[in-house]
């Protein structure tokens, strides 16, 4: 095993292993050299054969390395894989996001260059395995949050789905923040200290992830009230108009969100919306997301 592969994929997990297994072939088919990466799976003791499976990959491939511990979150996983990572860059990625082949290529041409960069990927949503083998092969059905050319993204955007940093500048700005145990943001908080401490976030079209996580619509309304906690936290921390808006929890959207509390048809109106893709779906979730951070705020 390399004791000093030029990047290192940390992958957080509990419980997953029914994509782990795509996503650990997707890395092991890498275009590098095996010498040139290894993967630190972060688990978070997992209880469905997590551990026989990543030991039955160690065995040939040894630089899949195995990392379990009581972990409190996706941060607290993600701090041991930046601590247990031998690489000078790190690539965050997740236990349901499967890999294209030239992944590590990509975000390594960007840091070869002189200077400090953290790069983030195209990240294209796949409801199965036979959705990802389509758009996989068929570039015309992604829909790429940010298009398909290289940019200039702000911290708002620096989603660890696909992200990676240089080890020495994660551990510059003090890695991810643990406090952050619910769901959502800690990756975005870290990207906040990242920009703030001079390094840019580059937008690398090319290096492409396939994030296999259907979720029901009602349980992504649950997703969008802890991200409303999360936000609170955010700004508790850096307390800023720019966090604010850029995590829209302005007063004008606070306000709107009390409009439609008081008007219990347009509340029923938007929640029956909710079952069917649309308009009243992302009402919804901005409301929910809108309860969350007024339950945090009143906390």
């Amino acid at each position: 095993m390399n004791d000093h592969p030029r990047i290192s994929v940390v992958v957080p997990t509990y419980n997953r292993l029914e994509t782990l297994r795509h996503v650990i072939p997707s890395l092991l088919a890498q275009d590098q050299p095996r010498a040139a990466f290894e993967v630190v799976v972060a688990d978070s003791n997992s209880t469905d054969g997590t551990a026989e499976y990543l030991a039955g990959v160690a065995q040939e491939h040894p630089f899949v390395r195995h990392l379990p511990g009581p972990y409190t979150g996706r941060a607290s996983a993600r701090n041991a894989g930046i601590g247990a990572a031998r690489g000078d860059i790190v690539l965050f990625t997740d236990a349901d996001i499967i890999a294209s082949s030239d992944l590590l290529a990509r975000h390594l041409a960007h840091h070869e260059r002189p200077g400090s960069r953290a790069v983030v990927g195209m990240e294209v949503q796949v409801s199965s395995y036979d959705d990802y083998l389509k758009k996989r092969d068929a570039r015309e059905l992604r829909a790429p949050l940010h298009g398909e050319k290289p940019k200039r993204l702000s911290w708002l955007y620096f989603l660890t789905g696909n992200a990676s940093a240089q080890r020495a500048e994660l551990d510059r700005v003090g890695r991810f923040d643990e406090d952050f145990t619910g769901y959502g943001h800690e990756d975005l908080e870290l990207g906040y200290r990242l920009q703030h401490a001079g390094i840019a976030i580059e937008y690398e079209p090319a290096a492409v992830n396939y994030h296999w996580h259907p979720v029901p619509w009602d349980e992504q309304q649950r997703k969008y009230e802890l991200a409303g906690k999360s936000t609170v936290r955010f700004y508790r921390k850096h307390p800023a108009f720019d966090v604010q808006l850029r995590l829209g929890m302005t007063p004008v959207s606070l306000a709107l969100h009390d409009v439609v509390r008081r008007i219990p048809p347009l509340e029923a109106w938007i929640e029956r919306g909710a079952a069917r893709p649309g308009f009243a779906r992302t009402l919804s979730y901005q409301y929910h997301y809108l309860t969350g951070v007024k339950a945090a705020l009143r906390g």
